[in-house]
């Protein structure tokens, strides 16, 4: 999907997602001592926002600007500002070492791009700092439910790690359950969880 498309999906609803953090992202991050950060393919800046409550300071990027208006309206409700970037990540030239933590969760791209904005992600933060990454795993097509149907967009927790594990230790790279509440049901999805600390 473009940003046009995804602007268009973002205006439909009040919140296409939930304003609560992601659960892996809050188990995996609760315990960080509060920084700079960057989440990549913010959406409506749940994760941001969440991390902006806890004192980190957020730069949210996302190429939907309906999305980014959510988030500043989000964090303003929760009394917290978050620096809100319309941009096509494709493009996004990272500052070296500026952040503690890069963020990314469901961002879903052709790899040869997303292996660019994991590249760009790893270059963004300092020695010492944290690389994070949650999304849909290329299993989730054939034994998980929802996420993309387009197995281009999809990869494994072993894919991320191999592009970071040059530049990062590699803490924890698995697939993770998530339940996921249907009109039919309760369903699991299956994500793809990375996270490593920056050398």
């Amino acid at each position: 999907m473009d940003a046009a498309a995804w602007d268009e999906r973002y205006r439909s609803s009040e919140l296409v997602w939930s304003a609560g953090p992601n659960r892996f992202v809050e188990s995996e991050l609760v315990g960080l001592p509060a920084g700079r950060a960057v989440d990549l393919a913010a959406g409506e800046g749940r994760n941001a926002v969440w991390l902006a409550q806890r004192g980190w300071q957020v730069d949210a990027l996302d190429f939907s600007a309906v999305a980014l208006a959510k988030a500043d309206r989000l964090a303003a409700e929760r009394g917290v500002r978050v620096h809100t970037v319309c941009m096509d990540l494709t493009a996004w030239s990272a500052p070296e070492g500026a952040y503690d933590l890069a963020l990314l969760a469901y961002l879903q791209l052709p790899w040869p791009q997303m292996e660019q904005v994991l590249q760009s992600a790893a270059t963004a933060v300092r020695t010492g700092g944290t690389l994070f990454l949650v999304g849909h795993d290329a299993t989730n097509l054939a034994c998980g439910h929802g996420g993309p149907q387009d197995p281009g967009v999809l990869y494994t927790a072993e894919q991320v790690a191999e592009v970071w594990r040059p530049h990062a230790r590699i803490v924890k790279a698995e697939a993770v359950e998530r339940p996921v509440e249907t009109a039919e049901g309760r369903r699991t999805a299956i994500d793809a969880l990375v996270r490593a600390e920056r050398l």
